[in-house]
C-alpha cells in the first residue's frame, strides 16, 4: 500500500491533496488540518463553483510505502499526516504512522498488538476505523479492539483493551466506525453482534465518561456530531435505525424508523438541526427503490413536549 501526495494549484496558493488507497483528502495548505473522518464539519449541498485560473490534479510530490494495508482515511494536523494499517496473516498488527506533509519524510510508527485476530481477507475490515487528532496529538481505533492515543511526537498517553474490558469484537465482516470527537470527548463504536456499544472516552486520560447500548443492527457507519438548536447530537445509522444521542451522557434522545440502505453511509451535517442521510442498493437485491427513499435530509426537531424528533 502507498501513500501519494499530489499538488494542486489554485491562483497563487499551492494546495495538496492526499490519495490513499483510492481516497482523498484535500488540504489547502501545508499547515492545514482535516482532523477526523470527512472533516469532522458540515457539508454544503451547493455546487461548488470552481475559481478563475484554477488548475486541477497535477504532478505526484511525493508516494511513499506503507506498511500492511488500510481502509482508512488519512487525517493531517500541522504538517503532519497519520495513516492506519494492517498486517499479518492474521492482521496481528496495527501501525499508526505519522509522515511530513511537505516532503513524506517518515516521523514515527508505532505498532499495537491486535486482542481478536482474525484471517486477512476481503471480507474483514482492516484497520478500517479512521484516527482522529486534536492539539494533544492522535486517537485511533482499530477494529480488533484497541484505542490508541499518542502525542503528536507518537509517544504515548494512554491505551485502552476494549475486549479486556467488554468481551470479544464479533462482528461480522469486522468495524469500520471512525472516532468522533468532541472538545473533551472521543466516541468509540463497537456495532458487533452480541451487546453492541458505544462509549465516551476523555481524551486527556482515556477514562470511560459513559457507555450505552448501540443500535442492534449491522452498521459500517461512523458515529457523527451533529449541531442542534443550543448544542449538538451524537447520531448513529445502521440497518433501519437512525438515532440521536446526548454526547454529554449518552441518552438517547430520538429515534427514526424504517430507513434501507443505510448500513454502510455515515450522515453529513448540513447545519443546525439537518443531516443528509444516504442509502446504498446493496448487492443488487430487488429493494433499491425503498432504499432510494432513505436518500434525503433529516430534520432535528423540538416536538410539542419540548422533547426532541426527527423527520425526512
Amino acid at each position: 500500500m502507498r501513500l501519494t501526495f499530489l499538488r494542486c494549484l489554485h491562483h497563487a496558493t499551492t494546495g495538496a491533496a492526499l490519495l490513499w488507497a483510492g481516497t482523498t483528502a484535500a488540504a489547502d495548505t501545508v499547515g492545514s488540518r482535516w482532523p477526523s473522518f470527512q472533516n469532522g464539519g458540515a457539508v454544503s449541498l451547493e455546487t461548488p463553483g470552481r475559481p478563475e485560473g484554477a488548475m486541477g490534479l497535477g504532478d505526484v510530490a511525493w508516494s511513499v510505502n506503507l506498511t500492511g494495508t488500510g481502509q482508512s482515511s488519512p487525517i493531517v494536523w500541522d504538517g503532519c499526516v497519520y495513516v492506519t494499517s494492517a498486517s499479518g496473516g492474521n492482521t496481528e498488527t496495527y501501525h499508526l504512522a505519522a509522515y511530513r506533509l511537505s516532503d513524506g519524510e517518515k516521523l514515527w510508527q508505532r505498532d499495537v498488538a491486535n486482542p481478536s485476530p482474525v484471517e486477512s481477507s476481503g471480507y474483514v475490515s482492516r484497520a478500517a476505523p479512521t484516527p482522529a487528532a486534536d492539539g494533544r496529538g492522535v486517537i485511533a481505533f482499530f477494529e480488533g479492539g484497541s484505542v490508541v492515543a499518542v502525542t503528536h511526537a507518537g509517544e504515548p498517553r494512554w491505551e485502552l483493551n476494549l475486549v479486556e474490558k467488554f468481551g470479544p469484537i464479533d462482528s461480522r465482516h469486522g468495524l469500520s466506525a471512525s472516532v468522533e470527537q468532541s472538545e473533551e470527548l472521543a466516541f468509540v463504536w463497537v456495532e458487533r453482534q452480541t451487546d453492541p456499544y458505544i462509549v465516551a472516552l476523555d481524551k486527556e486520560t482515556g477514562e470511560i465518561r459513559w457507555k450505552v447500548a448501540g443500535i442492534g443492527g449491522t452498521s459500517w457507519a461512523s458515529p457523527r456530531l451533529t449541531p442542534v438548536e443550543g448544542g449538538a447530537h451524537l447520531v448513529l445509522s445502521g440497518s433501519g435505525h437512525l438515532v440521536g444521542l446526548d454526547p454529554a451522557t449518552g441518552g438517547r434522545l430520538w429515534a427514526l424508523e424504517g430507513l434501507s440502505g443505510n448500513t454502510v453511509p455515515t450522515p453529513a451535517p448540513l447545519g443546525e438541526g439537518q443531516l443528509l442521510v444516504g442509502a446504498t442498493d446493496g448487492r443488487g437485491a430487488g429493494d433499491s427503490g425503498k432504499n432510494a427513499e432513505t436518500n434525503g435530509v433529516v430534520q432535528i426537531s423540538r416536538d410539542d413536549a419540548g422533547g426532541w424528533q426527527a423527520a425526512y
